[in-house]
């Protein structure tokens, strides 16, 4: 098991890698060159920028029984067909019963934006939403190495 992070704008790689350390799981970075990490303890694996094409790089490196941190739910569906498992940024773990319903709600408000209607983006983020980032991955954790 490892510990594959989608960086491209995400809020909580500081804290997945926390977590990877404290379970000793090996944790990738995966970002475009318009983002620079501290590879610190992790592995950084840097991708041209394209659409996409952190996802593609994901994809070709997941194994078994990995963990990826993203927010695409077009990744988090593909990650869940090769037998590995995905969370969000918030917590949410992504699995077969929910993945459906949120990549239709994200086909829904596309078409929404697409036909002129304004959305209202995400509520800023704040401190307590880390925490259950970092519960709930280290609860995914502990789930999956007790099977």
């Amino acid at each position: 098991m490892r510990i594959l992070i989608d960086a491209d704008g995400c809020p909580v790689v500081e804290q997945s890698i926390k977590v990877a350390e404290k379970f000793n799981l090996e944790a990738i970075i995966f970002c475009d060159t318009a983002h620079c990490f501290d590879g610190k303890n992790t592995r950084v694996v840097m991708v041209s920028k394209g659409a996409d094409a952190v996802d593609f790089a994901i994809l070709n490196n997941i194994q078994k029984w990995d963990i990826v941190i993203t927010q695409d739910y077009g990744l988090a569906s593909l990650v869940l067909s090769k037998n590995s498992y995905a969370i969000n940024q918030s917590g949410m773990i992504y699995t077969e019963e929910n993945i459906d319903e949120l990549l239709y709600s994200r086909y829904i408000s596309k078409k929404m934006r697409n036909s002129g209607v304004r959305m209202k983006g995400p509520k800023k983020r704040d401190k307590s939403q880390n925490l259950i980032f970092e519960q709930n991955l280290e609860k995914l954790i502990l789930e999956k190495i007790q099977r």
